[in-house]
């Protein structure tokens, strides 16, 4: 007995075919422009992303500056700053500003250490204690982490709007077909449904 299986044909909305409807090629063009726009999209995401993160991480580096504070209490008894890995402590530091004042503030600084000890502390344009800017390292993650994110999202939203078109155009679909079997149905006479 020979195998009764059909091969998929590929591109059919493509070709010239009484059954071919104008609605069909329409779905071709739509699901074509729609990879090509989520591709588009993507590429410009994730170059824009990069280049707002490279800005920040430059614009950070511009108005953060390091500056040697002295500890004013002991850091003997502090408990960690974040999480266990991180050793670093908070403690009272102050420091001349570029302003020639003299600040105070907490900072995170290494542990049992007495005070009067000198310590590097980041502060921004308006003296307060910062973090470190990024490395070099770090703003490649970040620039590449959120490109692909950026990218992910966009493709997503382009490809979203296409299903939801493709799913109008197979609703207007269903109710030609809907409409051209009552057309028959009634011109025969007879009714199917």
């Amino acid at each position: 007995m020979a195998d009764a299986r059909s091969g998929r044909i590929r591109m059919w909305r493509w070709r010239r075919s009484p059954l071919r409807r104008r609605c069909d090629l329409v779905e071709a063009w739509v699901v074509l422009a729609g990879w090509l726009l989520a591709l588009l999209a993507g590429v410009v995401a994730g170059y824009v992303t990069v280049g707002a993160v490279e800005r920040a991480a430059a614009d950070q580096r511009a108005q953060s500056r390091q500056v040697t504070a002295v500890l004013v209490e002991d850091a003997d008894d502090k408990v960690p700053a974040r999480v266990p890995a991180d050793y670093r402590v908070w403690a009272e530091v102050r420091w001349t500003g570029a302003d020639g004042g003299t600040h105070t503030d907490d900072a995170r600084v290494p542990p049992r250490i007495k005070a009067g000890a000198t310590v590097p502390v980041w502060t921004d344009s308006h003296e307060r204690i910062t973090s470190e800017p990024l490395s070099g390292g770090e703003i490649r993650l970040h620039a590449v982490s959120g490109a692909v994110l950026a990218a992910m999202c966009a493709t997503g939203a382009v490809v979203g709007v296409v299903w939801g078109v493709r799913q109008f155009i197979e609703r207007r679909r269903l109710a030609q077909w809907a409409l051209e079997w009552e057309r028959i149905d009634t011109r025969n006479g007879w009714k199917t449904g």
